[in-house]
């Protein structure tokens, strides 16, 4: 019987909300080869937020659990060696996860070592070893077959609906012998940014700005949007180029992939890497000068006005209606 292990990370003793549409991605799989889901839990100390997953069970039949002090902080050398590891330990068929900066760094390592070949950032699962993709930037989709004993794939997190709870509890096992090594990579220092909004990739709501911006200090009237709607901030590749924000804020194809339940987009052209990044966001509202930019293309409502007249309107009207509540 085939067995589909997906990764998942984890944080605060519970599975990180951008883990759950790489779950969702490998339960299709498993259906669709006739296999069995299995779960990768790894860190220092995971035990309880393998337990908690477990007990959620997501269609699972057990989650694995490696613990080991090289696999926190993050090095991909250590993560792909426990992988490797786990995936011969369970007699894995593919292996696979959300498509985070982490797994997208761990994994192609793992499959290497495996000679496994891999799917990356797929959109949707079409057979046991057919994977649909998007190509050239989003322009065309395609369908990539991949062959081998052992597959890999990555989930684009925006086209896969987040798993939810249910099913009978998963059982929990560990995974022995676990041996990782950093391999001679030295992690000099961890810096976080420490923020009260969501995470951009988990947030439900996403207010971006774009080349037209300007300057770093004009974004604050976007953050004082964002959070009244209790969002995240994020920017177009220009904006983070030109440093008016920090670049982890980036949504695009060189960025973060986000599909939020709303996405603002202020003075953003709407270049197709940028798209490529938001375009699976429920609905989509654009404000920009000129009428004839390509993000209105994609919007599900577009305003036709400079930035500097429209968010501090908008700003009000949202205000006063979160007041009338």
């Amino acid at each position: 019987m085939s067995k589909v292990l997906v990764i998942v990370e984890t944080g605060d003793g519970k599975v990180r909300a951008h883990s759950l549409p790489g779950i969702t991605a490998g339960a299709q799989l498993a259906q669709a080869t006739g296999g069995e889901l299995h779960l990768l839990v790894l860190g220092a100390a995971p035990q309880a937020a393998a337990e908690a997953i477990a007990a959620a069970g997501y269609g699972a039949k057990t989650v694995h659990v490696a613990a080991h002090a090289e696999l926190e902080p993050f090095t991909a050398e250590a993560w792909s060696d426990v992988i490797v590891a786990a995936a011969k330990s369970i007699g894995a068929t593919a292996i696979g996860g959300t498509a985070t900066s982490s797994i997208r760094d761990a994994l192609p390592r793992a499959a290497a070592v495996l000679g496994a070949p891999l799917a990356p950032e797929i959109t949707k699962v079409i057979g046991p070893n057919v994977f649909g993709r998007e190509i050239w930037s989003g322009r065309a989709l395609g369908e990539l077959v991949v062959e081998g004993a052992v597959i890999c794939f990555t989930a684009r997190p925006s086209e896969f609906t987040p798993a939810a709870p249910g099913g009978a509890p998963a059982t929990i096992a560990a995974i022995a012998g676990v041996a990782p090594s950093k391999h001679g990579v030295t992690v000099i220092s961890l810096e976080k940014t420490q923020s009260a909004r969501p995470a951009l990739n988990e947030a439900k709501v996403v207010v971006s700005g774009g080349r037209g911006m300007r300057e770093g200090a004009n974004f604050k009237v976007l953050e004082e949007l964002t959070d009244l709607l209790g969002g995240a901030l994020g920017a177009s590749r220009a904006a983070t180029d030109a440093g008016m924000v920090p670049a982890d804020l980036q949504v695009g194809q060189t960025g973060k992939v986000v599909a939020p339940n709303l996405y603002i987009a202020v003075a953003i052209s709407g270049a197709i890497q940028h798209l490529a990044g938001m375009k699976g966001s429920k609905v989509i509202v654009a404000i920009n000068k000129n009428g004839e930019e390509p993000i209105f293309q994609v919007a599900d409502y577009g305003l036709v006005a400079k930035w500097e007249e429209a968010m501090p309107k908008m700003i009000e009207l949202v205000r006063a209606r979160m007041a009338a509540r």
